[in-house]
């Protein structure tokens, strides 16, 4: 679909022509796609279906659950804090949070939580969405545990208590909530507030895409029993369709996972792409930028079985056969194909986000046509 207003590039043909095929053929329900170049933007596509039974039409400014591709938004929010004296990645959490000082974790800092370091990825094994939702309560109950591993030792994927831990930490350190913290400090000043959320409040609410499945739950489900993965994403709580779905989850102002749409986080990506400003709005010093983006933890993830490089929230380039990161970059995927990423070497920042959840693929395609429709290479 295009507008008056839509880029006319070699780009925007090739990922018309993509998301055209998949809608057409049914492997994607609805898609949304958008990249910036230097501070223009150059990709800005969507197609398909928000809500299939309403025949309601994906849009540029539907809201599509994008899971942990949010995590990269709080870590941008967190590094917009840090740059204005208002948190410290070195900083105990227990500065912030006093209860937090218990079971060997007066030490655990900031950044530890940021980089997936912490110790602290476990939820109760019989968790449901219900407790999950609970924010304080599970705060509380996480406050009074014990690392499973000596805090930044190594390295395992927070799913979860990732986002429990930082909304509780935003919360006492600032007095405010963490969407009132985005929407002020980052969305807010970027003119994309209605576009980056941790929740949808109930005026967004008719904006919202409907969540399908495609083939993500079953991969899911069929996981060893015993995989550590399902120790930070116990079964009663999958990042699954089902799940997006549910109107408390949409209610919960939870970052660690992010509601958007692709031009909103594109945008985002596009700011700190570009040493931290974009259209004449400073949202971070490129120091403080440089810190957040830099490598603080390398190696075999405890809970996912696979290697990565994280920095202060975001995932920092891509050894996978598949990137959808430059080696240079960062930024961070979700459930079900989603992700959104920034290169700073060329200035480009590249987002995708869907309603249909699929194994991972279709991103790293975009990604890669769109890098050579532009003469991006990846070094």
């Amino acid at each position: 679909m295009s507008t008056d207003t839509t880029p006319d590039n070699p780009a925007q043909r090739r990922v018309e022509a993509i998301l055209a095929e998949v809608t057409g053929t049914g492997a994607e329900t609805g898609i949304q796609v958008a990249a910036w170049l230097d501070g223009e933007v150059v990709v800005d596509a969507w197609a398909g279906a928000a809500d299939v039974a309403e025949g309601r039409p994906m849009g540029p400014d539907t809201l599509i659950p994008a899971w942990s591709t949010g995590k990269g938004v709080a870590a941008a929010l967190v590094a917009v804090l840090v740059d204005q004296g208002r948190l410290e990645y070195e900083a105990p959490v227990a500065r912030y949070w006093p209860r937090f000082d218990a079971e060997g974790k007066g030490r655990v800092t900031l950044g530890q939580l940021l980089a997936h370091t912490a110790g602290l990825p476990q939820l109760p094994a019989d968790v449901t969405p219900e407790r999950l939702l609970d924010l304080p309560t599970m705060a509380d109950w996480l406050a009074g545990q014990r690392p499973r591993w000596e805090p930044g030792s190594a390295l395992g994927y927070h799913a979860w208590t990732y986002g429990v831990l930082l909304a509780e930490i935003l919360h006492r350190a600032t007095g405010r909530t963490c969407d009132q913290l985005l929407r002020e400090e980052l969305a807010g000043p970027l003119g994309i507030g209605d576009d980056l959320l941790f929740h949808v409040p109930e005026e967004l609410a008719p904006r919202m895409a409907t969540s399908y499945d495609g083939g993500w739950a079953a991969r899911l489900r069929r996981m060893p029993a015993d995989a550590p993965f399902f120790d930070c994403a116990p079964r009663g709580v999958l990042p699954v369709a089902e799940l997006a779905n549910r109107a408390d989850f949409r209610r919960t102002a939870l970052p660690a996972n992010g509601i958007m749409t692709a031009r909103g986080v594109a945008r985002m990506y596009a700011a700190l792409a570009c040493d931290g400003e974009l259209d004449g709005v400073r949202l971070i010093s490129p120091a403080t930028l440089r810190a957040a983006t830099t490598g603080r933890a390398s190696g075999a993830d405890r809970m996912l079985g696979t290697s990565w490089t994280m920095g202060h929230g975001f995932v920092v380039g891509d050894s996978g056969a598949k990137p959808v990161r430059s080696p240079g970059g960062f930024g961070h995927s979700g459930s079900g194909g989603n992700t959104a990423c920034a290169d700073p070497a060329h200035r480009f920042s590249f987002a995708v986000v869907k309603n249909r959840m699929t194994v991972a693929g279709l991103d790293a395609r975009l990604f890669g046509e769109v890098r050579a429709a532009l003469g991006i290479t990846n070094d």
